[in-house]
This record gives structure tokens, C-alpha cells and sequence, in this order.
């Protein structure tokens, strides 16, 4: 056999073995995790299963046509060679001047260089753990927090300390913590408005708590706005942003990063989101946004931007309608059909209900018993802790159930969790 024979029969060996992939990943891959979530959203395809699993929008609410006229308008006009173009990483000038106005709305004064378009507000998070995470630093994060906010940042291999809104803990404290393991604090990630997954809101005390504690261990705040306009109750209360800019007196001088995003409000197929922040942290996003992806899609973002100039503000009173008839079906069904001993939280927005059982129980297993008797799905909470506790809690969504369908989930659930 000749040399070369040989060295191909020797390469088809090694080939038929299968190549070693886990051993070439980097060590950070150990930390990527599937969702639970995303796994359960395949439930929604069964046609005998209520699901309260998906924090997602109901589809029937999409302003389908107003973006099917905006997409002909921007393949067909002045502006059709632009949309299938390459364009500037920080985003389509034409929507970021629109955000300025939407971020002034809220107590944010601005410009179209403090924001920067993102594919959805999720990769807003994972560049934001890229950009401020070395290995064994802290990320302070609520107790629970934002599951996908736990599998960007989680790439980036930091520890989790658990961010006290009520400002009990000192700084100090966190300082010996995050030293003992390694790092340092780096930033406060908090969800302020109608938090995923406990439909929670921080009133302005907390939200100033976490900026005193912010100020004093000289860390940046993450701000995921992502629920910010479905309030149904109560009055507005300022992000953390604009109370930031408040203290501080200019955007350019404050720490706080606000993450927000199309996708609840108008379409999250379109993958559009934004950042809002001093221009030195916009500046390395920028950096990491050519590196990663360019831009996101403008022809996406043309198409946000039609749809948000000519309609956003009453897109926004629709769905709120909607959802905030769907949020009090489901109090109301909780209060009818759980035993003693559960509680859960009653949201002012959002999405999501939290439900807590009785110590011992597990999410989990109570998932699995009501799929298989009562096909009635939901989300364990056990996955929005980062230290894997929370067994004995679960999220349910009421966004894309009818009211009848929330009336008979939770008749069903009830039976689950009383055991028959």
C-alpha cells in the first residue's frame, strides 16, 4: 500500500471514530444550558394542552397588516435599496431619532448616539456580559431573576449574588463576597417593571436603593425594560435610567444601561431592540456589534420604525386591553380554585403570574403529574434561581390564553396541586 493509501485510510479511520467536540469547546460552553422555557413553548403545538408556559404575545394581536404595508412601502420606494443594504452598526437613524422621543417620554433626555439598535433585547444582554464580565466576577441579579438574562451572562462564567432592592445589605458585604470568590462586583441586573418571572415591580424607593448601592461599589445597572409599557394598575413610576439622570444630571453621567425592545408591544419576530446609555458604553457596544453581526436586519428596523411612527400608542392601549381582562381572569381563577397554603403575586402588568406552594413541594414534578392527568402546562421556577433553589415555585403566563381557557387551566391545575 502506498504512503498516501495509507495516510487516507488512516484519516477515514479516525473520521468513522467521531471527532471529540466537547473536548475542543471552550470551558465556558459547560455553562450553556437549554431554556426550559423555549423546550415547553413546543407544547403550544399541541392542540389538548392549555399552556401558561410561553411569556410570549398572542400572534392575534400583531399589527400584521400595518407591517405588511410598511415592508411593501420599504422594498418598493425611495428607500428600497436601502432596506436590502448594508447599513451602520448603531442602527437605522430614522427609528433611534424615534427612540429619542420615546426614551424623552419616559424622563430620559437623549440623543441618537445614546442608542443603539439591537436584535432584540436579548443580545443587548449577552454583549453587556461580553463587555463587563471576566471569569469569577459577580453579577448581582434577582432572587429569581430573568432566565434568559442567567444564560447570557452565564457564557461569560461569572458568580451570582442576589441583588436586595430593599437595601439591607452593605456594600461592603458584597465587596468580601465577590473578592472570596475570585472577582469583583461588577453590575446590578434588575427587571424594575413587571418583572419575568414574578410579574413583580420595584417601587421608586427600591429602584433608588439600587442605585445607592450601585454608586457606592462603583458598578454599572442593567435595566430590562422588555415589559415597560403593559402597565394595566397604578401610576408610572420613572426607570432607573431617568432617576439616574436625576442624581446625576445628564445621561453622559450616569451608570444605568436601559435594554428595551419592540418584541412585547409590536412584533418580536422582527428581532428589534435597543440600548439607551452613556456614549462610552454605546461605543463598545458598537465595537461588538460590528464584530458579531454587523447590524441588525434594516429592513426590520425600517418596518418598526413605520409601524411605532404611525401607530405605537395605540397598538399599546390594544394589547394592554387584551391582556389586562386575561391577567384579572387569572387572579380570579387562582382565588377560586387553589388550596390553603399557595400564594402568588398580583402583577400591575406584564405577563406573568408567580406562584408559591407549600415548602416541600416540587415545580417540577407537579409539571410532569399535571401534563400527564390534566394536560396543563407551565414553567418550574426553580430555573429563574441562579443557585437552583425556588422548587417549590412555578410561573404562569396568561398572554396567550383566552379567558375561558384560563378559567379551566387553573380548574385543572387546582386538582394537581391538591393531589386529585
Amino acid at each position: 500500500m502506498s504512503t498516501q493509501m495509507q495516510a487516507d485510510t488512516a484519516g477515514s479511520m479516525k473520521s468513522g471514530h467521531g471527532l471529540d467536540w466537547p473536548g475542543l469547546f471552550a470551558t465556558r460552553a459547560e455553562r450553556m444550558k437549554a431554556s426550559e422555557i423555549r423546550e415547553l413553548l413546543k407544547l403550544l403545538d399541541q392542540p389538548d394542552v392549555i399552556s401558561f408556559a410561553g411569556g410570549i404575545p398572542d400572534p392575534a394581536l400583531f399589527p400584521a397588516e400595518a407591517f405588511g404595508a410598511a415592508l411593501t412601502s420599504a422594498l418598493t420606494g425611495d428607500t428600497k435599496g436601502a432596506a436590502l443594504q448594508y447599513s451602520v452598526s448603531e442602527g437605522y437613524k430614522p427609528l433611534r431619532d424615534w427612540l429619542v422621543a420615546r426614551m424623552a417620554s419616559l424622563g430620559v433626555p437623549c440623543s441618537a448616539d445614546n442608542i443603539m439598535i439591537t436584535s432584540g433585547s436579548q443580545q443587548a444582554l449577552d454583549y453587556l456580559g461580553k463587555l463587563f464580565l471576566s471569569k469569577g466576577d459577580t453579577a448581582l441579579v434577582g432572587w429569581p431573576t430573568y432566565l434568559g438574562a442567567l444564560q447570557a451572562f452565564n457564557a461569560y462564567e461569572p458568580n451570582y449574588d442576589r441583588l436586595t432592592p430593599l437595601g439591607n445589605r452593605s456594600a461592603d458585604d458584597y465587596r468580601a463576597t465577590a473578592a472570596a470568590n475570585g472577582g469583583q462586583v461588577k453590575f446590578a441586573y434588575a427587571s424594575a417593571d413587571f418583572a419575568n418571572p414574578t410579574g413583580e415591580t420595584l417601587p421608586e424607593s427600591a429602584r433608588k436603593n439600587i442605585l445607592d448601592l450601585a454608586e457606592e461599589l462603583d458598578i454599572a445597572v442593567i435595566e430590562d425594560a422588555a415589559y415597560q409599557s403593559l402597565r394595566y394598575d397604578g401610576d408610572e413610576i420613572p426607570p432607573l435610567l431617568a432617576l439616574d439622570i436625576e442624581r446625576s444630571g445628564s445621561i453622559e453621567a450616569t451608570r444605568t444601561i436601559y435594554c428595551g425592545s419592540f418584541s412585547k408591544t409590536l412584533a418580536p419576530g422582527l428581532r428589534v431592540g435597543w440600548v439607551c446609555a452613556a456614549k462610552p458604553v454605546i461605543s463598545k457596544l458598537v465595537l461588538m456589534k460590528q464584530a458579531a453581526d454587523l447590524h441588525s436586519a434594516t429592513l426590520n428596523q425600517m418596518a418598526i420604525h413605520t409601524v411605532a411612527s404611525d401607530g405605537f400608542e395605540a397598538q399599546v392601549a390594544k394589547i394592554k386591553a387584551t391582556y389586562q381582562a386575561r391577567r384579572d381572569a387569572m387572579l380570579a381563577a387562582l382565588s377560586r380554585h387553589m388550596p390553603e397554603g399557595v400564594t402568588w403575586t398580583k402583577p400591575d402588568g406584564g405577563m406573568f403570574v408567580w406562584v408559591t406552594l407549600p415548602e416541600g413541594a416540587d415545580g417540577a414534578a407537579l409539571l410532569a403529574e399535571s401534563l400527564k392527568t390534566e394536560r396543563v402546562a407551565f414553567v418550574p421556577g426553580k430555573a429563574f434561581f441562579a443557585d437552583g433553589s425556588g422548587a417549590n415555585t412555578l410561573r404562569l403566563s396568561f398572554s396567550c390564553a383566552s379567558e375561558a381557557m384560563i378559567e379551566e387551566g387553573i380548574k385543572r391545575l387546582g386538582r394537581v396541586v391538591r393531589g386529585g
